[in-house]
């Protein structure tokens, strides 16, 4: 009989679909997670560039495995942006459409304003209606339930305050995007946009999936708020950091 690995409140590295198989069904409260965009970016262990086919069936994988690992009434938060201007393709709706077709109930559409427009170039057709571009300012985070709409939990466990409640229902989140101390990875969460999602939408001593951790965000703002946390990445680099802000948390 093969032994599950003891993944909680560890940086585990390895390859996600392998290391979730470890997760036992019905375990997980809150998944968020910001996939590769499948862009070119340069991760150093990830093929960033597959064809767009694939790239959606290996993400559908992961979602299956996302779906059984979460309770009834679990949340799955999941960041995605636009993918350009060039060679334009609809990622948010058709992972949105992906998630809908393995059961998921979707939620909410939050949209998360980066704030990025000072170092505008790529207009189009300048001040002409014959081709002008729509610079994406923004990112979006779907919000998913597993089966049910209620996430049932200890009332004394909800530690979200008055204000942060009436101010994260606005789904129109101002969070400037992390541009300095990046620690090696090329698109890393902002610390904010991790808290209003566990703050919001999780109870203290849940806990909190990120599939593809990077360099350890969601783990690290989970540890921070009484929450447990699974962080999965497949780059070494990336495990080692995590693990590194791990430690330095009191």
């Amino acid at each position: 009989m093969e032994v599950k690995l003891d993944l909680m409140n560890k940086i585990n590295c390895g390859d996600t679909l392998d290391l979730m198989k470890n997760i036992e069904s019905n375990s997980v409260h809150l998944a968020i997670t910001s996939p590769p965009y499948n862009v070119g970016k340069d991760y150093d262990s990830h093929n960033d560039l597959m064809e767009y086919d694939e790239y959606l069936n290996w993400l559908t994988k992961v979602w299956i495995e996302t779906k059984r690992v979460l309770i009834d009434g679990g949340r799955f938060a999941l960041n995605v942006g636009p993918t350009g201007i060039r060679d334009f393709r609809p990622l948010h709706h058709d992972l949105s459409n992906r998630l809908r077709e393995i059961g998921m109930i979707f939620r909410a559409e939050i949209l998360w304003y980066k704030q990025t427009m000072l170092k505008r170039t790529a207009w189009g057709s300048w001040k002409s209606p014959s081709n002008p571009h729509i610079i994406p300012s923004w990112e979006y985070v779907l919000i998913f339930s597993n089966n049910s709409m209620k996430l049932e939990g200890d009332k004394t466990k909800s530690d979200i305050t008055r204000d942060e409640f009436l101010n994260f229902s606005d789904g129109h989140w101002n969070i400037l995007p992390v541009t300095k101390n990046r620690k090696g990875h090329p698109a890393p969460f902002p610390e904010e946009l991790i808290y209003r999602l566990i703050k919001y939408y999780s109870y203290e001593d849940n806990t909190i999936l990120d599939m593809f951790g990077g360099t350890g965000t969601v783990a690290s703002v989970a540890a921070k708020n009484n929450r447990n946390f699974i962080h999965i990445d497949i780059s070494k680099e990336y495990c080692e950091i995590a693990s590194n802000r791990i430690k330095k948390i009191d």
